[in-house]
């Protein structure tokens, strides 16, 4: 069976909760590299002018801000970010779901934090409404590893490709010399570990 790749065209970038709170309880991965792979995404969003929807919950709790370095790679998307009041499923929050929607696009490339509450929720929302989604599951983590590995294999049996931030950066790249291509070259290169 032949599977659509997605393509800068056809998709849209949405990022949930990189907040500075919900970032330290990941245990699954490095949080450091899960910041370091969403900042990639936001990057390539912004170089590939990709629809890149950030969002929240709870900022002023537990939760904390949405990391600041998002506010460097894309101003204006950091200070249009939904601020969801709690919705654990972000796609039920309506502010959320009309962000998404507004793009205009039908391939999402998700990724959140944590993944067994933040990802999961809204991956199989979006999936059950006609999107395809994409989750980006090293841009993102859990509190245990087998909460990560439970959730990443949920989404996937919902129907989500599960990749990673070099994957799918590849993927909409498909050659180095393609404009795409171009322009994803040093986000890649910045990926590779020191």
């Amino acid at each position: 069976m032949a599977v659509r790749l997605f393509t800068p065209e056809s998709s849209a970038v949405v990022l949930i909760d990189h907040q500075v709170g919900t970032m330290g309880w990941v245990r699954s991965t490095d949080p450091a590299r899960l910041k370091r792979n969403a900042l990639a995404l936001a990057k390539a969003a912004k170089a590939l002018d990709l629809p890149l929807v950030l969002t929240t919950s709870l900022e002023e709790e537990v939760q904390g801000p949405l990391a600041e370095e998002f506010r460097e790679v894309a101003p204006e998307e950091y200070a249009a970010r939904v601020r969801r009041s709690g919705a654990v499923d972000a796609m039920e929050d309506p502010d959320f779901a009309a962000a998404v929607e507004a793009t205009g696009r039908r391939d999402l490339i998700v990724a959140g934090v944590t993944n067994d509450v933040c990802t999961v929720h809204p991956t199989v929302t979006a999936l059950e409404a006609g999107y395809r989604v994409e989750v980006v599951a090293d841009a993102g983590g859990s509190t245990t590893w087998q909460a990560d590995d439970i959730a990443v294999r949920r989404m996937a049996a919902a129907g989500a490709g599960i990749t990673t931030t070099n994957l799918i950066l590849t993927t909409l790249a498909r050659h180095w010399g393609s404009p795409a291509g171009r322009k994803l070259q040093p986000i890649v290169a910045g990926l590779i570990p020191a």
